[in-house]
């Protein structure tokens, strides 16, 4: 059985993770397996201290001054921690599937309703530094809040029909 979760990215986005005995738990931000953690991190203690301490026990013959061999076998730790990322990433798939669904007039509607009775509110689309801008338009989303903010503009019933389009002057129709 799945389990939807919403994933914060995107209100048409759905983070599906798959049922399992092992606990599910939410860190940082991204939902991971407690045992895999668990097994991540140990394996990230062991790689990095490993490969300190060895680089330490090499370093110390060849490198004549000893705080310089510290200061290399640190450096080789810190690779070991890289090391051990990508074996964890590996060994330990995500546990989630990101499932995009096509949204509907009224689903955005309601995001937006929300978004703007957070505390700032949306703000208006005009005063979004260019850059923002062209980012929303390339992402498809400038036109939905432009919509959203003509509607909410008008009254709550002036030139709005059943199907949530909005008349606007010269005849022509937003969503």
């Amino acid at each position: 059985m799945k389990h939807p979760i919403p994933d914060r990215a995107s209100p048409d986005r759905h983070a599906r993770i798959p049922s399992s005995s092992s606990p599910i738990v939410e860190v940082w931000g991204d939902t991971v397996d407690i045992r895999h953690l668990g097994w991540s991190v140990a394996l990230g203690v062991a790689i990095s201290l490993g490969a300190f301490y060895g680089a330490n026990r090499v370093l110390a013959a060849y490198v004549h001054d000893a705080a310089m061999g510290r200061a290399y076998a640190m450096l080789v730790g810190l690779a070991g921690c890289l090391i051990a990322g990508v074996v964890c990433a590996k060994l330990f798939r995500p546990k989630r599937e990101v499932v995009e669904e096509a949204s509907d007039l009224a689903s955005r509607d309601a995001v937006l309703d929300q978004l703007a009775a957070e505390a700032g509110g949306l703000g208006t689309v005009a005063d979004l530094p260019p850059a923002v801008a062209a980012e929303m338009k390339e992402l498809g989303i400038y036109d939905v809040f432009a919509a959203y903010e003509r509607r909410a503009a008008r009254a709550p019933d002036a030139g709005s029909k059943a199907d949530g389009t909005v008349t606007l002057a010269g005849g022509k129709e937003a969503f």
